[in-house]
């Protein structure tokens, strides 16, 4: 949520930032509708003020009849405040709602775009993996080394549904503890977070209101969480840190829940998109300086790309443009892998920045001895999600024999085997 005093003084720059992101939402309106609550929480303060004086004067004073008098003054002041109250909360409820309409301002190094058609290619790594062989995809391979049954999968689960098994649920936690061994390296605290959350930690966030088709929902009214970043973002929330804590590092493990109810006909086979997988992720929350943010940025996003450089999969990065960011997000890469069957690079890690978006919604601050407390900027980026990194592994390393090369840094947490057969 971004500053309603920010808002004020720079319309012209979060009205652009929103077209920029294509979302519609009235700047002037909000504007007109937070005078009308400043204006409506001054006069409710003002009779509060009047009752709290006359009260004084009441306490203090011998003459009954006065007494009544001022009695009955302040049962109809009163009123008029509970009136008032109502007309505010009114007021507060229409506020808060398009607040959570307005999107965060983009970075100005950010490319203009309007879709994910438009988003940049900034790097790339590896060469692109080229067989002297019929190749297979993921699908075939995996099928015939036993290492998922999508069948049953379907039967249990129902669309998109999936059984690892045999070296398929191997390789998974393999590159589970080597991702906790590596990211552990570079100072992050390890986690596992709840995958059930309350409603406020996807507002916070700024997955909702825009992502609730997306979202699972309990009988409770609880929801099933998509991403680590929304339980570890709650974590801290309404708490000051202390400012030599800074900056938090975190590396959170947790099951995730995602409908895909916006990718009908898209990737209806194999492991590519599931609606219940596993990640592993980065978040850090640092002090209010934008330059903190852009340099723990660029760390949590390269730390992907050495976590995959490791593995020997090909890879490229993305910076997403405008019409591509999220609500919350100022600036974002997107991580993609080679994947030979489709002859295509496909993504497998997003790396994103806030500044304080999400700490406002979650009152995130932290306070030096001597300054005031400010909102924490917060980032976060995926470290690993499988199973769709499987299918990195498997098409890449697979060899003409149909068995699959594992990758040397994953072979002490396999047994020490060098191959899937």
């Amino acid at each position: 949520m971004l500053d309603i005093k920010f808002i004020r003084e720079n319309k012209e720059i979060v009205e652009i930032g929103a077209k920029k992101k294509g979302v519609k939402v009235d700047i002037t309106h909000l504007i007109a509708l937070d005078d009308e609550r400043l204006k409506q929480l001054k006069e409710v303060e003002d009779l509060r003020a009047e009752v709290n004086k006359v009260s004084n004067q009441i306490s203090r004073n011998q003459d009954a009849a006065l007494k009544t008098q001022l009695i009955e003054e302040m049962r109809s002041v009163k009123d008029e405040i509970k009136k008032k109250e109502e007309n505010l909360n009114t007021i507060m409820e229409a506020w808060r709602q398009i607040m959570l309409q307005v999107p965060n301002v983009p970075d100005m190094t950010v490319p203009e775009g309007k879709s994910e058609e438009d988003n940049k290619e900034i790097l790339t790594w590896g060469e692109k993996t080229k067989f002297d062989f019929p190749s297979k995809d993921h699908i075939e391979l995996m099928l015939k080394l036993q290492m998922v049954d999508f069948e049953r999968g379907v039967k249990v689960h129902g669309f998109r549904g999936y059984f690892l098994q045999n070296d398929g649920a191997e390789l998974s936690w393999a590159v589970w503890n080597y991702a906790r061994e590596f990211f552990g390296a570079k100072n992050f605290i390890p986690f596992i977070a709840p995958a059930i959350v309350r409603k406020e930690n996807l507002y916070g966030t700024g997955h909702l209101p825009s992502g609730a088709e997306d979202i699972y929902q309990t009988q409770d009214g609880d929801y099933l969480s998509g991403t680590a970043e929304i339980p570890m973002m709650g974590y801290h929330s309404n708490e000051i840190i202390p400012k030599e804590e800074l900056p938090k590092r975190y590396l959170a493990f947790s099951p995730c829940y995602r409908r895909e109810a916006g990718a009908h006909g898209k990737d209806t086979k194999g492991l590519i998109r599931m609606q219940e997988f596993f990640k592993l992720e980065q978040l850090i929350l640092c002090e209010a300086n934008h330059e903190e943010s852009v340099k723990y940025h660029e760390e949590i996003n390269k730390n992907y790309e050495e976590f995959l450089e490791s593995l020997g999969i090909p890879y490229r990065r993305l910076e997403i443009c405008t019409g591509d960011l999220k609500t919350a997000q100022v600036k974002s890469y997107d991580t993609e892998a080679w994947i030979p069957s489709q002859n295509q690079y496909r993504e497998l890690s997003s790396a994103s920045y806030y500044h304080d978006f999400q700490s406002r919604r979650f009152n995130i601050r932290y306070k030096s001895k001597e300054g005031p407390s400010l909102f924490v900027h917060s980032l976060n980026s995926t470290a690993v999600a499988t199973p769709r990194i499987l299918v990195a592994i498997v098409e890449n390393f697979q060899q003409a024999d149909g068995s699959v090369k594992i990758p040397e840094v994953l072979r002490k947490y396999m047994g020490g085997k060098e191959f899937i057969k």
